[in-house]
């Protein structure tokens, strides 16, 4: 017997000792009970006669290196992985919201460097602003920014450098994500380039 069952059973029980209780007994404090008792009953026979739903995490989206031919594609694994595993959008918005949690994202990828967003995703901490608006005072934000390559979001460097490039692609940027960046399955992985390496490095294979 499902604990459904027995919670309906328990209400018909309930129902039925409220009915009983208004048939057979005359003191006015009683009936009072039992009518309550009926009502009470009544009502949690109607919440258990509601389909129950399971409220379950959404789908990982599943990365196929053998589908991943362009920056186009890695960005749209990216926007799944956004709105899906990544949980992105529960705190973030994509234009501009009073009631967003944290910072707004759109045109991101035109303010930010690839190397900057991914320091921002796996070292949250390193470096900490109000917002990213130009214009009229800051605001702080009540959400810290979770680690996102660690649990319980857990994404792997594949998927974040696939939100990297859907970010890029939504503020209207070339993607600068290459799928030659991806690590193959089994792979060492790469340790990632600062920010703030990263144009000492650039200077320096120029010269």
């Amino acid at each position: 017997m499902s604990e459904v069952t027995q919670l309906q059973l328990i209400g018909l029980t309930v129902v039925g000792t409220g009915v009983a209780i208004l048939l057979f007994i005359k003191a006015q404090f009683a009936r009072v009970i039992g009518f309550v008792a009926i009502v009470l009953g009544l009502f949690s026979l109607v919440a258990l006669s509601v389909p129950q739903m399971a409220s379950l995490p959404p789908a990982e989206e599943k990365f196929d290196l053998a589908t991943v031919k362009t920056p186009a594609d890695m960005a749209a694994i990216g926007q799944k992985i956004f709105f899906s595993k990544g949980q992105c959008a529960l705190c973030h918005s994509i234009g501009p919201s009073e009631s967003a949690r944290c910072p707004d994202l759109k045109g991101i990828g035109a303010k930010l460097r690839k190397e900057f967003i991914y320091e921002s995703l796996t070292q949250p901490q390193a470096y900490i602003y109000l917002d990213y608006r130009h214009e009229g005072p800051p605001k702080e934000y009540p959400a810290r920014m979770p680690y996102i390559n660690k649990n319980p979001i857990g994404l792997s460097k594949n998927e974040i450098l696939s939100v990297i490039a859907f970010l890029q692609q939504m503020s209207g940027e070339p993607v600068s994500v290459s799928p030659a960046e991806l690590e193959m399955p089994g792979a060492a992985p790469a340790a990632p380039t600062k920010a703030a390496e990263s144009a000492p490095m650039a200077v320096a294979q120029a010269h």
